[in-house]
This record gives C-alpha cells, sequence and structure tokens, in this order.
C-alpha cells in the first residue's frame, strides 16, 4: 500500500550528472522505471527535472570564454533537447508518454497564466502523460529566474495539490551538522512551523545546480506549512521512491510533517507570489495585532498607514508593520492611486480580503 497518490518529484543536477558533468544515464534509467512503476500502479506523477544546462556544457566546447547569462542560455538550449529526449526514450520503453513543461518565473506572477500551466498538467495527467517541468533557462536570466528548481518543485507542488512533493538530492536529508564529520545525523522529522534550521544546514551550493540544502529547507518549510508533506532523499540510493511511498517506509530521509490546517489554491499560489510583489501596504499596530490573532481578519483601509510602489488591482502587494518587517502578502483589491487617496477611512471594501492573504 502506498503513502501518496499525487506526487511531485524534483530530481537535481547532481542526481542526474556524474562528476565530470556528462549525464548519469545509468541512474536517469533507474529513476525513470521507479517512476514508471509507480504511474502504473495509479500513482500521479510530475517531474522537475535538473540537469539541462549541465547537461549541454558536457555536449559542446565553445571557442571563446562566454559571460554567465550567455553560457547559461548556450548550454541549456542544447542541454534541455538532449535531456528530454532521453526521458521520452527511457518512458518510451515502458509505453509511457511524457511531455516538456518548460515554464518561467513570471508565469507564475499572473493568475491567467498560472491556471493556464495547471490546467495544461491536468489535462496531461488525465491523459496519462508525465509531465517534465524545467525553467526556461534560455530566457530565464537575473531577476527573472528561479532561486533554482527546488522553488519550482514547491510552485508545482503547491498548484497541482500534491500529496507529497520529493525532493532528491546526492546526500540522504538535512543533517545536524557538518555530514561529512563524525557523529552527524540526519534529522528524521521537522515540525509544521517557522523551526530555524540555518544552524544546522550546509550554505555552499551544489556542484552543478544553483540551490543547496539551505534553499531546500526554506521552500519544504514553506510546503509543509501548505498541507503538503515534503521529503528531502538521497536520489542516488537504489529504488528511492518506491521505498519512500511504502507505507512501513524505514528508509532514512528528512520528512517535513505538514500542517494540519488546509490552505486553499488561491492561498498557496499567493504564499509563493512574494518574489512578485509590485508594491507594500504598511499597517499599525492595532491593524497587525488584528491580522495574527486566529480570527480571520482582512487588511483594512482604516488600519493602513503607507502606500509604497505602484500597483494595480489585482497586483500582488507584501504586508508590512510599523517597523517595516514584513508580515505577509496578498492580492491587492485596490490600485496602489486608489487606496492612497482612502488611507485610514472606515467602511470601504478591504484592501486585501481574507481569502487573498498569507501570513508569514
Amino acid at each position: 500500500m502506498l503513502r501518496f497518490k499525487k506526487i511531485a518529484v524534483k530530481i537535481g543536477s547532481n542526481v542526474l550528472t556524474r562528476k565530470d558533468g556528462t549525464l548519469d544515464i545509468t541512474r536517469m534509467s533507474a529513476l525513470v522505471d521507479q517512476v514508471a512503476d509507480l504511474h502504473k500502479q495509479g500513482v500521479e506523477v510530475v517531474l522537475i527535472s535538473s540537469g539541462a544546462v549541465a547537461s549541454g556544457r558536457s555536449e559542446i566546447k565553445v571557442s571563446k570564454k562566454l559571460d554567465a547569462v550567455s553560457a547559461r542560455q548556450l548550454y541549456s538550449a542544447v542541454g534541455q533537447a538532449k535531456l528530454i529526449n532521453r526521458y521520452y526514450e527511457l518512458f518510451r520503453e515502458h509505453r509511457i508518454s511524457c511531455g516538456q513543461v518548460l515554464t518561467t518565473k513570471e508565469n507564475f506572477g499572473s493568475r491567467t497564466h498560472y491556471l493556464n500551466q495547471k490546467h495544461c498538467m491536468e489535462v496531461m495527467l488525465e491523459n496519462k502523460v508525465i509531465p517534465i517541468v524545467n525553467e526556461n533557462d534560455t530566457i530565464s536570466v537575473t531577476e527573472l529566474m528561479f532561486t533554482d528548481n527546488d522553488e519550482l518543485s514547491g510552485l508545482i507542488a503547491a498548484m497541482m495539490g500534491m500529496d507529497a512533493l520529493i525532493i532528491l538530492s546526492n546526500i540522504d536529508g538535512i543533517y545536524n551538522g557538518n555530514p561529512s564529520e563524525p557523529g552527524t545525523h540526519v534529522i528524521r522529522e521537522i515540525e509544521a512551523g517557522k523551526q530555524d534550521l540555518s544552524e544546522y544546514v550546509q550554505v555552499t551550493k551544489s556542484q552543478f545546480g544553483r540551490g543547496g540544502m539551505l534553499t531546500k529547507s526554506v521552500i519544504a518549510q514553506k510546503v509543509a506549512d501548505e498541507g503538503i508533506t515534503v521529503l528531502i532523499a538521497n536520489g542516488k540510493k537504489d529504488n528511492i521512491l518506491p521505498e519512500l511511498l511504502a507505507k512501513d517506509s524505514k528508509t532514512i530521509c528528512t520528512r517535513f510533517i505538514p500542517a494540519e490546517k488546509p490552505v486553499s489554491s488561491v492561498k498557496k499560489w499567493i504564499a509563493h507570489s512574494e518574489g512578485f510583489a509590485k508594491g507594500e501596504v504598511h499597517v499599525n499596530k492595532g491593524a497587525e495585532e488584528a491580522l495574527l490573532l486566529p480570527k480571520a481578519s482582512s487588511v483594512l483601509l482604516v488600519g493602513v498607514i503607507k502606500i509604497v510602489g505602484n500597483f494595480e488591482k489585482d497586483d500582488i502587494v507584501k504586508i508590512m508593520n510599523e517597523e517595516g518587517m514584513q508580515i505577509g502578502v496578498g492580492c491587492a483589491g485596490y490600485s496602489s492611486r486608489e487606496a492612497s487617496k482612502l488611507i485610514g477611512k472606515r467602511d470601504q471594501k478591504p484592501l486585501i480580503h481574507y481569502d487573498y492573504l498569507y501570513l508569514d
């Protein structure tokens, strides 16, 4: 019996590549075999796969030194074709269809684009096609980039309402110290909430990817707070996915326990939309205290003391307290121009309705 029926699986660059940067076809084939087996058991799987840039880097020898942006665009353009072709051939051996979904950070900032992506993957899953998602690195540069595919996997898991997000790395999970030092061990479970893991987590980035364990832990906590189980495990271990999904699993990994209170799909989108904020709404102490109460509260104009930035109705904005600390993020019910005229006034519709508000 399997624990989850809908999973997002993020496969990191260090899982899919050898030390020299070439694709590890043996490991890739083994993971496809595992996904295919789960697929045949009725599990809905969305893959978020890194490896395009590393794959392209091993394929091309450039004649002159490229700047970082040019190199990323070139290697990803060649590498993504190579990567998806390999997935296509491997899944075809199991008589399973897969499809490529390339996305950018901007596609998550608009609710319309967000829902279009969601619908595309829902149609794929309904027709037994496995979506393979990656960032479109050919056009995603500088501020338009995701932090890494860990961030993208969190967005996908929330968007698709998954039971679990499985992040496959090249180590067993989050350790309580430096994994290379004796006496350290994997933290097996992390409770929902704002537990600070920075004292444990190594800040070094992976060899071929952009991320590291600190990014993974931040994303994992946010996704778990939205009611989705997150597992960080070693993707180089044999049969790792079926073992993680087994009901009596004893596989070493770090499990982020999901919050019990369900979060709506709109709030999940807003929770991950902080990077798309177009402005700030500063509230007074009374409004801050009201928002933090267990009872649902909206951001009312009577409690607003300042509007920063230019935004339109339905744009994402940050919610700040009197000290300038962020306390949440939400979807604006007014433009900044309209809201500025109504600051401090009573009996107005909320600037940010509770249904479109996510507190940090």
